[in-house]
């Protein structure tokens, strides 16, 4: 079965909206206590809407990063630090040019926090092949790019 993407935004009453694949069900709370103040994947997609970054972006994507699309290039440390704080498993929606684009399943709940670098396209959530923080951080500037968010999460969850 196929999904549409869906986005965020905020509404007249500045409530947000949330719209990335799986916003509806993304109510599971924080498996981590480390990340206990992180209570729902929308909170995190809160928290990652200020810290996503041209530095944070894969390096193949970088020149297309800007603040009006800023899930581009961020799916794969997205989804490692949304396994971090909720367990489950990460799979990868298998994509024209070999790569693959990484979401989360953690129990019955999937979710992509990075859908909507995807416009309207349309991807399929289900049969997808689990990816491995191992393999993908295989390549040490997809960890460094790992580490630099998750540092930036935690230091402003401190602050």
């Amino acid at each position: 079965m196929s999904w549409t993407i869906f986005f965020m935004e905020r509404t007249e009453n500045n409530r947000m909206e949330y719209r990335f694949y799986g916003w509806e069900q993304a109510l599971i709370p924080a498996a981590a206590a480390e990340y206990a103040a992180i209570q729902t994947p929308r909170a995190l997609y809160d928290a990652l809407s200020m810290l996503w970054c041209a530095e944070t972006c894969a390096p193949r994507l970088r020149s297309e990063w800007n603040s009006g699309n800023k899930t581009l290039g961020q799916c794969s440390i997205t989804a490692f630090l949304a396994q971090d704080i909720f367990g489950g498993k990460v799979y990868g929606v298998p994509l024209e040019d070999g790569n693959f684009h990484c979401y989360n399943v953690a129990g019955d709940c999937v979710f992509d926090l990075t859908s909507e670098q995807f416009g309207d396209k349309i991807l399929n959530y289900e049969n997808n092949p689990e990816q491995f923080r191992e393999v993908h951080f295989a390549k040490e500037e997809k960890r460094r790019r790992y580490e630099y968010l998750k540092d930036a999460l935690k230091k402003q969850l401190e602050g």
